[in-house]
């Protein structure tokens, strides 16, 4: 039983990390709008 509650500690500590990077990278990081232009073929455009 002992490394049972060792190996959930070990598991809870690297969830925890993992959640706080990403709680962290979704607080303090800002993505930069920009405009984005995507060419389609005119093939797509006329119905057959």
């Amino acid at each position: 039983m002992p490394s049972l509650i060792r190996f959930l500690i070990a598991v809870g500590f690297v969830v925890g990390i993992v959640y706080g990077a990403m709680f962290a990278l979704a607080t303090f990081v800002d993505p930069q709008p920009r405009e984005i232009s995507v060419r389609v073929p005119p093939d797509l455009l006329q119905p057959e």
